[in-house]
C-alpha cells in the first residue's frame, strides 16, 4: 500500500468532477478499487468497473453530477503521508467536521470512518473527502 497511489487517485477524481467530467479512468491497483468503493458506499461516485486484463487494467469510475442528488467532491484532506502515518483505535474515530466522510485502512480493508466505528476497528487515517 502507497500513500502516494491515493493522493493521486483523489487528487484525480476531485478534478475530474470539478471540470465536470461524468467519468475518470485510473489504473487498476487492489488499494485504489478499494478507497473507490469506500466513496461509493458514501455516496460520492456512482458505478465503479474493472476493464482490461492483466497489466492493462484499470477502474473506470462514473462520478455524480450536480443534477444528481449525490454527493460532490469538493476537497481533499490528507491525514497521513509518505512520511508519517497517523493511526487511530475505533474509540478515536470521530465524525467528519465537514460532513464527508473519512478513509481508513483497517486489517478488514478499507472502510469509511462510519463503517470502522461499527465494526470496532481501528487503523490507518488516510483522508477525509467532503
Amino acid at each position: 500500500m502507497s500513500i502516494q497511489t491515493v493522493v493521486q487517485l483523489l487528487t484525480s477524481l476531485k478534478n475530474a468532477q470539478k471540470a465536470g467530467k461524468k467519468t475518470a479512468n485510473i489504473p487498476f491497483s487492489a488499494f485504489k478499487h478499494g478507497v473507490a468503493q469506500a466513496l461509493q458506499r458514501g455516496g460520492y461516485l456512482k458505478n465503479i468497473e474493472k476493464k482490461g486484463k492483466r497489466t492493462r487494467k484499470s477502474l473506470s469510475i462514473e462520478l455524480q453530477s450536480p443534477e444528481d442528488d449525490g454527493k460532490l467532491i469538493q476537497n481533499v484532506r490528507f491525514f497521513s503521508t509518505p512520511g508519517r502515518k497517523q493511526y487511530a483505535g475505533h474509540r478515536e474515530l470521530r465524525r467528519s467536521r465537514r460532513g464527508g466522510v473519512i478513509i481508513l485502512s483497517t486489517p478488514q480493508g478499507i472502510m469509511s470512518g462510519k463503517e470502522a466505528k461499527k465494526a470496532r476497528v481501528g487503523g490507518l487515517l488516510i483522508a477525509e473527502i467532503w
